[in-house]
């Protein structure tokens, strides 16, 4: 689908809060690599949704963005700003878990949100924002490039 040029006038951005949860896990298991890493459950979401959405939203440096059209959750991403002693004591933003309703893709919603996360990133005065994505997105590492992210440093990780 070709990019349109603006978001839809009624997309607000917000952060989250605990009635979104639902909305937020079912975009990050809503495509091929989140459906076999999250868990919508039976009757609702399991606890450590709840657990980890507390430590979230008490944490002063952890944001947790939602994208609402409308009164629906389109968009979500996570935004934590990292101090630092490089950059002379500067502070970074990780932007992680970023996704966009597949039908929505296109346009200009997760262009809008980016662009919210680093508007919020400049608001702290961070040196810079930083994200990774599964190589495996190969859309979203253009949708990256495009917003100005450069694939500078190999990433690595270990899970445990």
């Amino acid at each position: 689908m070709p990019e349109r040029n603006d978001a839809p006038a009624r997309l607000r951005f917000r952060d989250a809060c605990r009635a979104d949860l639902e909305a937020v896990v079912g975009l990050l298991a809503a495509d091929s690599l989140g459906s076999w890493r999250e868990t919508l459950g039976q009757g609702g979401l399991p606890d450590a949704y709840y657990t980890a959405f507390d430590a979230i939203d008490r944490d002063p440096n952890n944001r947790l963005i939602i994208g609402d059209l409308d009164g629906k959750t389109v968009a979500c991403l996570q935004l934590t700003f990292i101090p630092g002693l490089s950059y002379m004591g500067g502070t970074r933003a990780q932007i992680e878990g970023v996704r966009v309703d597949s039908e929505l893709r296109g346009t200009g919603i997760g262009r809008a949100l980016i662009g919210h996360a680093m508007a919020l990133a400049h608001e702290k005065s961070c040196v810079l924002i930083q994200l990774t994505s599964d190589k495996r997105r190969t859309e979203a590492m253009g949708f990256y490039r495009a917003r100005g992210f450069a694939a500078s440093h190999e990433g690595m990780k270990l899970k445990l």
